[in-house]
């Protein structure tokens, strides 16, 4: 953690590695967000770095997905340029997409372009969803046992929150909540888990806006698609009134399908989510009008 942090140690390493691919004389800077080094390197490049410790899950499956989507989304995902290991640490050299982070740009954004951006966003999920399997991906991308993962997550759900220092009064709740929320069961798809407008690039298009890019699938998984919208309820619509149910009808869903039971399966989800944080998920959005898991559903994933 220590040495992903300190750029005195890291700075000369990345220079040397850029040498090595050709790219010495390039511009060099790292962004801000993001739990593991990345990098702009001039206007066209990017430089993601993994630690030993992140090997192999994290950069195998980030490089099999990019490789397996690329092309075949309906907007730009990195291209992988280059990849390789040295000296402990594995890095993708990838092309930089364009435009701005959609979470920056949002505040500019009126809610007619922002209820357009929901829809291309669910066209983009059903695609990825949609993108066949392959062997190299079965083989990487997990987990293997799908409804195990889940019951693994149902066993520690309560002991995980606790902690992670939610409070008793919603604790408490997390039981029988979960008993009554019945996921049915669904044949794996490749899911990025992590959709929200830090992921996201826009550029200005005309008078609206228009993505230009997804990225970050280093904690891509297989599994069931509804597991996918628990992270965009938290973090693209944030209960936000028509965001989500306008991306769920361009996803595919039918008006039929929308209502309180998928709510509360989408509530469920984010319980069991392998990076779930309750306690942090209600200081950062609305609070619901009163203290229940039930109440919470629908307000975070009002449909």
């Amino acid at each position: 953690m220590a040495v992903r942090r300190d750029e005195s140690r890291l700075g000369p390493a990345v220079s040397a590695l850029l040498k090595h691919l050709g790219l010495g004389g390039e511009h060099v800077e790292r962004f801000a967000d993001g739990s593991l080094p990345v990098y702009a390197v001039g206007d066209r490049h990017v430089l993601k770095l993994y630690p030993k410790v992140y090997l192999p899950e994290e950069y195998d499956t980030e490089l099999t997905v990019l490789r397996a989507v690329e092309g075949r989304l309906p907007i730009p995902t990195p291209r992988v340029v280059e990849a390789g290991r040295l000296d402990g640490w594995s890095y993708i050299l990838m092309t930089r997409l364009r435009g701005e982070s959609l979470a920056v740009a949002w505040p500019r954004i009126q809610r007619e372009d922002r209820m357009e951006l929901a829809a291309a966003v669910g066209e983009t999920l059903a695609a990825l969803h949609s993108v066949s399997s392959s062997p190299v991906v079965d083989a990487v991308v997990g987990p293997d046992d799908w409804d195990g993962f889940l019951r693994t997550r149902r066993e520690a759900c309560v002991a995980h929150h606790r902690a992670d220092g939610l409070d008793e009064a919603w604790l408490e709740q997390i039981p029988a909540f979960l008993d009554s929320v019945e996921l049915p069961p669904s044949a794996p798809v490749l899911l990025h888990t992590e959709v929200m407008r830090e992921h996201l690039r826009v550029v200005r298009d005309g008078d609206g806006w228009r993505l230009s890019g997804l990225f970050d699938f280093e904690p891509a998984m297989r599994g069931a698609r509804e597991y996918e919208f628990a992270s965009v309820g938290l973090f693209f619509s944030c209960a936000e009134p028509g965001i989500l149910r306008r991306l769920l009808l361009a996803y595919g869903y039918r008006e039929s399908d929308l209502g309180e039971q998928l709510s509360r399966r989408l509530l469920a989800y984010a319980l069991l989510h392998r990076y779930s944080s309750l306690a942090w998920y209600l200081t950062r959005l609305p609070a619901p009008p009163r203290p229940t898991l039930d109440c919470l559903a629908a307000h975070w994933w009002a449909l």
